[in-house]
């Protein structure tokens, strides 16, 4: 999409002046088309960001030998699912929440790498301080994504204002991170969330207040908020597939169709009704965590073991946050993909591990698992804001939380919604890990197998780096950590001199595969 575009009524993108049906630039006179929405503001104050592909992006900032070619970021097991992939990838039709296997036919010479979270959190840092220097009404929905309400940070009620405050926000992001996000504009929270959708990639597009409920009338009713597969298959049995058909339905239809809230909800939203504010610092609902295994658990025993071992992980989230739940959850996925959850509400909030740990192995006992169990979660909600005093319970917690996470086995990423995997365990040389050599500087892991791992050596600085292999064992390599995207060796922050990149980092060729091959998976 064209960058700074506004959206016509008419259905297509065209210069501004053309929307606000006036003569042309130079006449000066502004008449708003019909069509205004009252619950939406009378100026596009309500700014959306959204980071284009951006666990990908983050992979190709750091990796010079991986710009412009196809990148996949997810679990890179035979179960694994694609979290993000690069633009680049999806020319070869590789979507989010696709299998993995299904990808790598699709797109063989692809890079797959193992997700990278501390450095998608330090990028998601960088980008949440600058929206935040220009409100204090910032409401991020995730690492990659966050609403803004510029009115609330003295932003001009004007076009040309915050035109000019989106614009300047796209520079400061690519300045300050090397990578690029699209931006949406406009009066209401689900308009500015389409506007930001319709300008990827690297885009800005302002919705003017006016032209709303014809701008949403022709698009698919998927396009509005909390309408999944299931609602679309059964507002489609219904005749209802586009935006106009489901407001012309009426209130009463919907709420037949869908149910009181569901309905009523969705019935305001296909009138462009959206009077949401922006939340700034909005509380998490839940903590939890869940690990796909690449072989189904059929021993009950097992199975008890890895649901303990994920309590513990969970409330030690839950410290970290300083916050305690009352309800615990377990979510059980079996061998043919059909899923459960069972809740237990406890009598008040709790942190402590060995009630997580019985409320989860009680849930299980209600549970079938002799098919085989591909996938374990857990999880509590409930949260409130207060962390029981008991630091011997704490300390314990860590310390075995530590132990587990290095006895673990390896979580495949699935569906991006689903709770954040855990980071990759060091030794198991994971495609895409950051590691240093003594002698060669820092790099990442292109591939491990057969006792050896082979690395890349290079730098988010540096031209394309050269390839090395190494025992999986060598005394030399070790585990690293993320290197700034930008700002060169002189913003590395560490008494590591291994760090720093090499000679050999300097090189522009390859000694052994392609970028997208690798030894192995595993």
């Amino acid at each position: 999409m064209r960058c700074g575009s506004v959206w016509s009524a008419r259905g297509c993108w065209r210069p501004a002046w053309s929307v606000w049906g006036c003569r042309g630039p130079a006449s000066g006179r502004l008449s708003v088309v019909c069509g205004s929405i009252g619950d939406v503001r009378s100026a596009p104050t309500i700014l959306h960001l959204d980071m284009d592909a951006f666990y990908a992006a983050c992979e190709q900032a750091a990796k010079p030998s991986l710009r412009g070619k196809p990148v996949v970021v997810g679990g890179i097991g035979p179960r694994g699912v694609v979290a993000t992939a690069s633009y680049e990838a999806r020319v070869f039709g590789i979507r989010s929440a696709m299998p993995t296997a299904q990808a790598r036919r699709l797109c063989p010479n692809a890079a797959y790498l193992h997700p990278r979270f501390l450095l998608y959190r330090q990028v998601s840092d960088a980008v949440m301080e600058l929206l935040r220097a220009l409100s204090p009404l910032v409401e991020p929905l995730s690492l990659d994504e966050a609403f803004v309400d510029l009115e609330a940070g003295g932003v001009a009620a004007e076009t040309s204002a915050v035109r000019a405050v989106g614009e300047k926000l796209r520079r400061d992001i690519r300045e300050a991170t090397g990578l690029t996000g699209s931006v949406g504009l406009a009066g209401a929270k689900m308009l500015a969330k389409i506007a930001s959708e319709a300008a990827k990639p690297d885009g800005l597009v302002v919705i003017e207040p006016g032209t709303e409920r014809e701008l949403l009338g022709p698009m698919t009713v998927r396009t509005l908020p909390g309408v999944g597969p299931a609602t679309a298959e059964a507002l489609r049995r219904a005749g209802i597939t586009t935006v106009a058909e489901t407001a012309e339905a009426g209130e009463a239809e919907l709420v037949r169709l869908l149910g009181k809230a569901h309905g009523a909800g969705l019935y305001a939203m296909a009138l462009g009704q959206d009077d949401r504010p922006v939340v700034a610092d909005r509380d998490a609902k839940s903590v939890s965590v869940e690990d796909t295994f690449e072989v189904d658990l059929t021993d009950r025993t097992r199975v008890r073991t890895e649901l303990v071992r994920l309590a513990d992980r969970c409330v030690h989230r839950l410290r970290e946050a300083g916050r305690s739940g009352r309800t615990v959850v377990i979510k059980v996925r079996n061998y043919d993909f059909s899923t459960l959850t069972r809740s237990e509400t406890l009598r008040g909030p709790t942190d402590d591990p060995g009630v997580v740990r019985e409320a989860a192995v009680r849930l299980l006992e209600t549970v079938d698992t002799t098919g085989g169990v591909r996938l374990l979660g857990v999880g509590v909600s409930g949260l409130a804001d207060f962390t029981q005093e008991d630091l011997f319970a704490q300390l314990a917690t860590e310390r075995e939380a530590a132990e587990t996470a290095q006895a673990a086995p390896e979580p495949a990423a699935d569906d991006a919604s689903e709770p954040e995997p855990e980071e990759a365990r060091p030794r198991r040389w994971h495609p895409g890990l950051d590691v240093v050599h003594d002698e060669y500087g820092a790099g990442w892991v292109q591939g491990s197998g057969v006792g050896r791992v082979t690395v890349r050596f290079e730098t988010p600085w540096s031209a394309p780096g050269r390839v090395r292999t190494f025992a999986v064992e060598d005394p030399a390599l070790r585990p690293g950590e993320p290197l700034p995207l930008v700002g060169g060796p002189e913003a590395v922050q560490s008494s590591d001199p291994a760090i720093l990149p090499k000679s050999l980092s300097a090189g522009g060729g390859d000694d052994t595969e392609s970028v997208g091959e690798e030894i192995s998976s595993r």
